[in-house]
């Protein structure tokens, strides 16, 4: 029997290894670096289906390489753990009608396990729910296990919560995308995982948009 794995897909970084700029806020919730980060996802064809983009923008033929690692992260996944700053701009907990960036049909149409200092009780929207808990990755990991009922769990970022996951040693699969782009400073996903790639085995691939994608598969 395979055991279910903790997957982390589409973290885009910068060369400098940043996954987000610093200044995040409602207008801007990648910081100083803009869209810049996610402009290789932007156009394939799984961006578009999630953003219900499809009818009004013509999938780029050029886009096939990146979409065929973008659309991995839906296969196979039960539940989703992600960090307080993916869920909202900072300050967010203090806003009881903050319900999320995705309106009210969510992209995930599954559980999600939101970590915050500030739990609330669960948010259900169509075809997702929102659990937030104050909780440790193994114990928070714990939880989605349970939500995703056998099958995987994505972690979905940001940067400061999967380098957590990855320090403790919970991360099964992990797919990054380097943006040929320098951001100088924001929320880094290597500090003090120097090392990291002895666990895995490392493979990488450059596609016709310039970005790499460099995937870590726990040996």
């Amino acid at each position: 029997m395979t055991m279910p794995k903790l997957r982390a897909h589409n973290l885009a970084i910068s060369l400098d290894g940043y996954g987000s700029g610093e200044g995040q806020s409602l207008e801007a919730p990648f910081g100083h670096a803009g869209t810049r980060l996610m402009e290789w996802f932007f156009p394939t064809e799984t961006f578009q289906s999630l953003s219900g983009d499809r009818e009004r923008v013509a999938v780029d033929p050029a886009t096939a390489p990146d979409d065929a690692y973008a659309r991995r992260a839906w296969e196979g996944i039960g539940a989703e753990i992600m960090g307080a700053n993916k869920f909202g701009p900072p300050g967010w907990q203090d806003d009881p009608d903050w319900r999320g960036w995705w309106g009210e049909e969510p992209p995930f149409h599954t559980p999600v396990v939101v970590l915050t200092h500030r739990p609330r009780p669960p948010l259900e929207l169509e075809g997702t729910t929102f659990h937030f808990v104050d909780a440790e990755p193994r114990e928070a990991l714990a939880l989605a296990f349970e939500l995703a009922d056998g099958l995987d769990v994505r972690l979905g970022g940001g940067p400061e919560s999967t380098r957590e996951f990855l320090a403790a040693g919970l991360v099964d699969y992990l797919h990054v995308t380097v943006v040929p782009i320098i951001l100088g400073r924001g929320s880094s996903i290597w500090e003090g995982l120097e090392g990291l790639e002895a666990d895995y085995d490392v493979a990488s691939a450059t596609t016709p948009s310039g970005v790499t994608h460099v995937t870590f598969t726990r040996r």
